[in-house]
């Protein structure tokens, strides 16, 4: 710690030194007139480029001086100062008593339900309150250690969410940066991807509930058995499994409350409560929530089926090679069933699309049943997954059922490392269940006239079962855009906009190097939020150049590197890229 006791921080005198964070400190201070306050001590060389504002101006720093509501600490003050040649900046907010939920949980293990409800009911209030400002807030690190009872007040409901750290305003675009400093289990799904939302607060507000009553995280496994590179899509795949409801005689542990707690903490962000008042209309019995529909033993698929129309493959940029090969490989088989039978040919029964995240693999599925004008049906691990043993083994024969019944159907699979899971990384036999049912459900699906195309950014993670010949027998790696593509992909994001003549598209495309398709949309729809702000009339070639810097690269060089390793491995040999070419 920087300060002692009895030492000043500008106008402020040291009471108690708290605790030392990665990129900050905290103290209990008096001001000038003996009032006790609470001061944290912001370390400007420790921060990333994720704590700060487009205007260069510290995120909590800019959040802190909104906070007014009886579940948040009041903001009091900021500035900075200078100290042994470092610079810090401080906010200061009024001091409250208390301690936190964890450190209650630490004495009593878990909580009755009442005293969750209400604790949650603090909290919510406090979301709802920062969720709805003008500027919208999301808080993006809800836990029981962010939560703090109020030891002065008898009411729970009067709980404060602290630590505002990692807080992001609404509109700011996705950042993965700060990920590495949360737990993860406490992480709505699309918050790895670097998007937070409303409902990721939400989410998890329902892991607190959950731990609050159970006494343990949902969905947790041991981390320390994995690679770090596979932590995430590990935790990501026990996401999809159904929530295990502990078999434990808790008073007022009602139906409701196992539904409320479901539903904040659904896969899918649709799923879920969609504002924290709505959660507590829930909490307090006014709005009833049912079951899922879906929850029934024999589930039926829930997989997105439609017949794509469109262009087909003239809607994809660059992919030249990529477009070749399904074609020989695919579609001339489909469009010349005689020529193929003579042959004893049939259509494959699986392909796999890999390669480093945001490169379009979902786009080119999608365009590939548009150029084959097959049924699609899109299929998310939340669709087969099921709150009931072997409930998921039922969904995954159904949604193949339903496939062949409109055959010819292509099955996109998307995240397929969710489903297909190595099964040695499994923890129970349900888990594993559910991966041999897949396994059997690809031999032979083709002469059914079902195509698998699965996806995923993880091929490590797959049971290799499922990449042997015969099942996802072809694969087919799609890489970052090059030049050229990035600079197609800008011309179509592009097309229809309000655009400044003379848009130099070849600076733009050298400007985004190793930037993926993913990126080149954002950077996009950012300028075009400038403009809205601004009051300008159209994009500008300097806005647009001002987004490229504002927007981050999603995929590190490091990604790429390991994506491009195990193409390597698949295909025994270096070989140029497949896709962008």
């Amino acid at each position: 710690m920087i300060f002692d006791k009895n030492q000043k921080i500008n106008r402020y005198t040291v009471v108690f030194p708290h605790k030392e964070s990665s990129y900050a400190e905290t103290y209990r201070v008096k001001d000038e007139a003996g009032k006790v306050l609470f001061l944290k001590l912001i370390r400007f060389a420790q921060l990333n480029a994720s704590q700060y504002n487009s205007d260069g101006k510290i995120i909590e720093v800019e959040v802190a001086k909104s906070l007014s509501h009886n579940n948040l600490c009041g903001f009091v003050d900021t500035g900075t100062l200078i100290h042994g040649g470092q610079q810090y900046a401080y906010i200061v907010t009024e001091f409250i008593s208390g301690e936190t939920v964890a450190q209650k949980m630490a004495r009593d293990n878990t909580l009755t339900v009442y005293e969750a409800k209400e604790i949650t009911k603090g909290v919510l209030r406090a979301l709802s309150y920062i969720h709805s400002l003008a500027r919208p807030v999301i808080h993006n690190e809800v836990t029981l250690q962010n939560t703090l009872i109020d030891l002065s007040s008898s009411n729970l409901s009067e709980s404060k969410l602290i630590d505002f750290g990692h807080a992001r305003f609404l509109d700011m675009p996705p950042s993965k940066d700060d990920l590495g400093n949360l737990n993860p289990f406490y992480l709505a799904p699309e918050r790895f991807n670097g998007v937070c939302t409303v409902q990721s607060d939400l989410f998890s507000v329902g892991v607190m509930m959950y731990q609050m009553i159970f006494g343990m995280l949902p969905w947790f496994i041991d981390l320390s058995q994995y690679k770090p590179e596979d932590r995430i899509r590990a935790i990501l795949a026990r996401k999809c499994s159904p929530l295990q409801i502990p078999s434990m005689n808790i008073f007022e542990l009602n139906e409701q409350f196992i539904n409320i707690i479901g539903k904040a903490m659904a896969y899918d962000i649709k799923d879920r409560f969609q504002s924290a008042e709505e959660f507590i209309q829930a909490i307090d019995g006014v709005v009833q929530v049912e079951k899922p529909s879906s929850s029934t033993m024999k589930e039926a698929p829930s997989g997105k089926r439609t017949k794509k129309v469109g262009n087909g493959f003239a809607d994809v940029a660059g992919m030249s090679e990529l477009k070749e090969q399904l074609q020989s490989d695919v579609i001339d088989l489909l469009k010349n069933p005689g020529r193929a039978k003579e042959l004893g040919l049939s259509i494959p029964n699986g392909l796999l699309f890999y390669g480093p995240p945001g490169c379009g693999k979902t786009f080119f599925a999608e365009r590939f049943a548009e150029e084959i004008g097959c049924s699609y049906m899109y299929v998310l691990c939340s669709d087969v997954a099921s709150p009931y043993i072997h409930g998921g083994q039922e969904k995954i024969s159904a949604l193949f059922e339903e496939a062949r019944k409109n055959a010819p159907t292509i099955l996109f699979l998307d995240e397929v490392e969710a489903m297909i899971m190595d099964r040695s990384k499994h923890n129970n036999v349900s888990e594993q269940g559910e991966v041999n049912v897949f396994l059997g459900e690809l031999n032979n699906c083709g002469e059914e006239g079902v195509m698998v195309i699965a996806a995923t950014n993880e091929p490590t993670l797959i049971d290799p079962a499922a990449l042997r010949a015969g099942r996802l027998e072809l694969k087919y790696y799609i890489p970052q855009p090059d030049t050229e593509t990035r600079k197609e992909l800008f011309k179509i994001g592009l097309k229809g906009r309000n655009t400044e003549l003379g848009i130099d598209y070849d600076k733009l495309a050298k400007l985004t190097e190793n930037r993926v398709s993913s990126d080149i949309k954002l950077i996009i729809d950012t300028a075009a939020r400038i403009v809205f702000r601004s009051k300008i009339e159209k994009i500008t070639q300097q806005i647009l150049e001002e987004a490229i810097q504002m927007v981050e690269p999603t995929v590190s060089l490091d990604k790429i590197k390991q994506c491009e390793k195990i193409r390597d491995e698949f295909t025994g040999k270096k070989r140029n890229r497949i896709g962008f070419n």
